[in-house]
């Protein structure tokens, strides 16, 4: 089945169970296993040609080096567009993190199910800011700005 949209072709697999854009990238998940199982049901799960996951599951008896050994064969990897990661592991990781230097693939950290977010500790936002801000200023910046937000609350709703 092909479908052209706003000029890229859709092309319906057998493979995977939905549509996979031609030369399109993948998303990765590196997460505990509750956060890697749940993007696993959302159909995020693939393997390359060479068998390799786009996933990583971390639990308590992971090393770090093992982490980083994923985070680093997950980022130069070509069919790679974005490597989403518990921020509780990232810290993990922080030097592997900050060598990443390319836009591709993009790395987020996001929050597991036992961790919340915390964007005071997220790398990558502390990364932007150092380039952004440069070096002295860079904290200082970052902390005016967690001020001026407020916490959202979601009881009302």
């Amino acid at each position: 089945i092909n479908a052209e949209y706003m000029g890229i072709i859709f092309m319906a697999t057998r493979k995977g169970k939905g549509f996979k854009a031609n030369n399109s990238m993948l998303a990765a998940i590196i997460g505990d296993e509750a956060t890697v199982a749940g993007f696993l049901l959302t159909g995020i799960g693939e393997k390359n040609k060479k068998g390799q996951p786009n996933f990583f599951v971390v639990d308590k008896e992971t090393h770090k080096q093992d982490i980083a050994n994923a985070f680093i064969m997950l980022s130069q990897r070509d069919d790679i567009g974005i490597i989403l990661i518990c921020q509780h592991i990232a810290n993990e990781i922080k030097d592997s993190i900050l060598e990443h230097n390319k836009v591709i693939p993009t790395i987020m950290e996001i929050p597991s199910k036992e961790c919340p977010y915390d964007a005071q500790k997220d790398t990558i936002l502390q990364k932007a800011a150092r380039q952004l801000y440069g070096c002295d200023q860079a904290g200082s910046k970052l902390q005016l700005t967690f001020q001026k937000l407020k916490p959202v609350s979601y009881t009302h709703l």
